[in-house]
């Protein structure tokens, strides 16, 4: 399953997305956006995690809670077109 974390704070590095993840179950991946000309992360992340329904509780755990002061959004994320 693949998950899509917004609002992370700037701060937040890949370790710590999975970090976050990782009580929920195994974590495949887990990939903080950055800029790439600045080197800023974009403030969202994504998490691949290959059980599906660890996945489901991971979102619905931690969508709309606390990391850094900041309250995330977590949500399945959708394909690119």
């Amino acid at each position: 399953m693949n998950i899509f974390v917004a609002k992370l704070d700037y701060g937040v590095k890949s370790h710590e997305l999975e970090d976050l993840f990782t009580p929920f179950g195994v974590v495949d991946s887990a990939k903080v956006i950055n800029d790439r000309e600045t080197g800023r992360s974009k403030g969202f992340g994504f998490v691949e995690m290959p059980n599906d329904e660890e996945g489901r509780k991971a979102i619905e755990e931690l969508d709309g809670s606390s990391v850094r002061g900041r309250d995330i959004v977590v949500k399945t994320a959708e394909e690119r077109r």
